[in-house]
């Protein structure tokens, strides 16, 4: 028998927190969970590979090519989400995943997420708005950091 996710982490990630107890027990059962060791590859860029990911355990470093070498863009915590772009648009992953130390993420598939479509439509819907949560705020984050560094470029808008 597969090992089964927690639905605490589940609610406490950044995709979960509009599950109750019995939506999330719904979703778990839906789920995987993979245990990584330290500096194992999770996925890489470019990978057809649409699993979304829940970091439940650790570490992960999200790495892309810069000039042909692997270059850290983000450490995720736990709580976070990876694969949001791959898992709905279905397409190739745009960064690397790395286990930074031992670490356990929580893994959904677009094809068994749809299966509770015609049964479940609220818990789809709730997590869909967790989707677009963490989509607008990492564009809301870009935001903030390309106006950062538009006013450090121009010397505008603060001490420089």
């Amino acid at each position: 028998m597969s090992e089964k996710p927690d639905c605490e982490a589940i609610v406490d990630s950044s995709l979960g927190h509009e599950l109750e107890k019995g939506e999330c027990d719904v979703l778990a059962t839906v789920m995987g969970v993979r245990h990584l060791k330290s500096d194992e590859v999770l996925v890489n860029e470019g990978d057809a590979d649409h699993t979304l990911f829940i970091l439940t355990k650790g570490k992960l470093s999200v790495n892309s090519k810069v000039d042909g070498k692997d270059v850290t863009v983000y450490t995720m915590k736990v709580g976070e989400c990876a694969g949001t772009r791959a898992f709905v648009d279905l397409a190739p992953r745009a960064a690397s995943l790395k286990a930074v130390g031992d670490s356990t993420v929580y893994t959904l598939e677009p094809k068994d997420f749809e299966s509770l479509l015609e049964s479940h439509p609220r818990i789809v819907y709730k997590v869909m708005r967790g989707l677009f949560r963490l989509t607008h705020k990492n564009l809301m984050r870009m935001n903030v950091e390309s106006q950062a560094l538009s006013n450090y470029i121009h010397k505008t808008g603060g001490r420089y």
